[in-house]
C-alpha cells in the first residue's frame, strides 16, 4: 500500500517513508491510497484474539512493507502489562442504557495518546532500519497537554532519536505540566510557549516545512519527524481500538455481529474521531459519529454550517486538551469527502492559513452531516455532568470525557436514537483533579495538587495511577518559556546547531 499527500495526489510513498517523514514535503498529510476492507468474518476472528493480535492484524492491512515478524515485534513491545494496567489494554465499562465507556487511559501517562505513542517509537525505528536511515530522527511535538507527555514517555532514551515538546504555558493542567517538566530521559526536551496550542502547532508545522532548517539538520546528520496525529503512524493505532472495542462487545454478547453502534469522541484536533471514521469506511458497523467539543466549538460550528472559521475568541477551559481552533486532521477527512480533490484541499487550507476561514461546498457539507453530529458544552455543563454521572452511576469522568457524555445526552434527546453507543473516555480524572473535585464538591478546592488527588481518591474509591502518584517530589528538569517567534532558534540551539 502507498500513501498520498492530501495536497498532491500524484505524490506517493510507502508506509515506512510516511511514518518517518510525518508530514509531506508540500505541507499535506499522508493518507492511504486506498482503504482496506474489514469483513464481519474478520471481526469474528478478531473477537477471539488478544489486543496485541488485533493490532498486528489491522496494521498488516495498512503497513504492507512491514513483515509479519516486524509487526509482532512492534505490537508485543508496545501493548503489554509493563506499560498498561490490564491485559485488555483498552478497558470497557458499562455505563447506562446500552452506553459503554471505552477507557483509553490505562497506559503509562494516563491518557488515550498512550494507545498510539507507546507503539510509534517501535514503528518509527523499524521503518528507519528498513530504509537504512543513518540520520538521527528529531521529533518535534506540539501538545495541548496529553500528546506531549505520551510522546516523551514513548521516545525517552530510544536510540537514534531526539524529541522536543512545546506546550502552551497557561493551557495545560497542573498535573499535565508536572508530567512534562519532570520527564526523564537523555534525549528529551520540553519548552513552554507564551501562547495557545494553535501557536505551538503552527510553529512546529512552519519549522517542519522550512527548507533552510531541514538543510541545516541534514548537514548535521538529522531529519525531522512528528509524533502528533499529523503522522500516519500516530493515527493508525487509533483505528485499532475502535475495531477492538466492537469485537469485544460482540464477543461479550452486548451487541450482535453486524449491529451498528454510535461512537462519541471528545476532540479538538479531530484525529481521534477521524480514526473512528476510517474504521467505519473499512467496514466497521457504525451508525453515527458524534463529535463533542468544549466552548472552543470550531468543529461543532463547522459540522453544522460548513464554514470553518478560526477567527474567534479563544477560551482556556477545564478540558484543555480540546482548546484548539485549528483541527489538523480535518484535512484528511475533507480529502476523502471531496473525492481526493487535492486542488480543492490546497485552496481551502491556503485560505485557512491566510484568512483564517474557508467554506466547503454544499455537497461536502451534506456528506459531512450524513456521517457526523456536532455538539458542545461549556465548563459549567461539563462539571455538572461529572457530578451527575458520579451520583447516578458512581462513575468518575475526567473533564474531556464529561464533554462527550453531555453532548451524547443532548444528541439522544434531540434524535431519540437509542443505538448502543461507545464513548471514548480519554484521560484519567486525576490529570484534572482540581476541576473534577470542584464538580463533585460544588466549589473550588483550596488544597494543593496532591492533596486534591488524595481527596478525590477518598471520595471516589478510584485507585490513583502510580504514574501520577510517583511525580510528587520529583525535581522539575524543564522550565524554559519562550515567545512563539523564537521557536526556530530554540529548536536549533537545543539540537546544538
Amino acid at each position: 500500500m502507498f500513501y498520498k499527500s492530501t495536497r498532491n495526489s500524484a505524490l506517493q510513498v510507502d508506509s515506512a517513508t510516511a511514518i518517518l517523514q510525518g508530514i509531506s514535503t508540500d505541507g499535506g498529510l499522508f493518507v492511504p491510497a486506498e482503504l482496506p476492507s474489514l469483513t464481519m468474518d474478520e471481526i469474528k476472528l478478531l473477537a477471539e484474539k488478544s489486543y496485541v493480535e488485533r493490532a498486528a492484524y489491522v496494521f498488516a492491512k495498512f503497513l504492507t512493507d512491514f513483515t509479519e515478524a516486524e509487526l509482532r515485534y512492534c505490537t508485543e513491545n508496545a501493548y503489554n502489562t509493563k506499560s498498561f494496567e490490564h491485559e485488555d489494554i483498552a478497558e470497557i465499562s458499562h455505563l447506562f442504557d446500552g452506553t459503554y465507556m471505552l477507557e483509553l487511559w490505562h497506559g503509562p501517562t494516563c491518557a488515550f495518546k498512550d494507545m498510539a505513542l507507546q507503539i510509534l517509537p517501535y514503528l518509527m525505528t523499524t521503518a528507519a532500519k528498513k530504509k537504512q536511515l543513518d540520520q538521527k530522527i528529531v521529533i518535534l511535538v506540539a501538545t495541548s497537554g496529553d500528546t506531549g507527555k505520551a510522546a516523551l514517555d514513548g521516545f525517552k532514551d530510544v536510540p537514534g532519536t531526539s524529541i522536543l515538546v512545546f506546550y502552551p504555558e497557561e493551557g495545560v493542567s497542573p498535573m499535565q505540566k508536572r508530567q512534562m517538566r519532570t520527564q526523564a530521559g537523555d534525549n528529551v526536551g520540553v519548552c513552554a510557549l507564551k501562547g495557545n496550542f494553535d501557536d505551538c502547532q503552527n510553529g512546529v508545522k512552519a519549522i517542519f516545512t522550512n527548507s533552510e532548517v531541514k538543510e541545516q539538520l541534514a548537514a548535521n546528520g538529522m531529519q525531522f519527524s512528528s509524533a502528533n496525529s499529523i503522522n500516519w503512524g500516530r493515527l493508525l493505532p487509533q483505528i485499532v481500538y475502535y475495531i477492538s472495542a466492537y469485537a469485544t462487545l460482540a464477543a461479550d454478547g452486548e451487541i450482535a455481529y453486524g449491529d451498528k453502534i454510535n461512537i462519541v469522541v471528545p476532540t479538538g484536533n479531530f484525529g481521534n474521531i477521524l480514526a473512528a471514521y476510517y474504521a467505519k469506511r473499512m467496514g466497521l458497523p457504525v451508525n453515527r459519529l458524534i463529535c463533542a467539543s468544549n466552548i472552543n466549538k470550531v468543529l461543532t460550528d463547522f459540522i453544522n454550517t460548513g464554514v470553518y472559521n478560526r477567527n474567534r475568541e479563544f477560551f482556556a477551559t477545564c478540558s484543555p486538551s480540546m482548546d484548539i481552533l485549528i483541527s489538523s486532521n480535518l484535512e484528511r477527512l475533507l480529502y476523502l469527502l471531496t473525492g481526493e480533490d487535492d486542488a480543492q484541499i490546497r485552496e481551502w487550507f491556503t485560505a485557512l492559513s491566510s484568512e483564517g476561514t474557508y467554506t466547503v461546498s454544499d455537497s461536502v457539507k451534506q456528506a459531512l452531516q450524513a456521517e457526523f453530529y456536532g455538539g458542545y458544552c461549556d465548563d459549567a455543563q461539563t462539571k455538572t455532568t461529572i457530578a451527575e454521572i458520579f451520583e447516578e452511576y458512581s462513575y468518575t469522568c475526567d473533564t474531556h470525557t464529561a464533554v462527550a457524555v453531555k453532548v451524547y445526552r443532548d444528541y439522544r434527546k434531540a434524535t431519540g436514537d437509542t443505538t448502543k453507543t461507545v464513548i471514548a473516555s480519554t484521560a484519567s480524572p486525576y490529570k484534572f483533579s482540581a476541576s473534577v473535585l470542584e464538580a463533585l464538591e460544588g466549589q473550588p478546592s483550596a488544597l494543593d495538587e496532591y492533596a486534591m488527588v488524595d481527596r478525590l481518591a477518598e471520595m471516589t474509591n478510584l485507585p490513583v495511577p502510580e504514574a501520577l502518584a510517583s511525580l510528587q517530589g520529583k525535581p522539575e528538569r524543564f522550565t524554559d518559556s519562550i515567545d512563539r517567534t523564537d521557536m526556530k532558534s530554540y529548536v536549533l540551539k537545543t539540537l546544538g546547531i
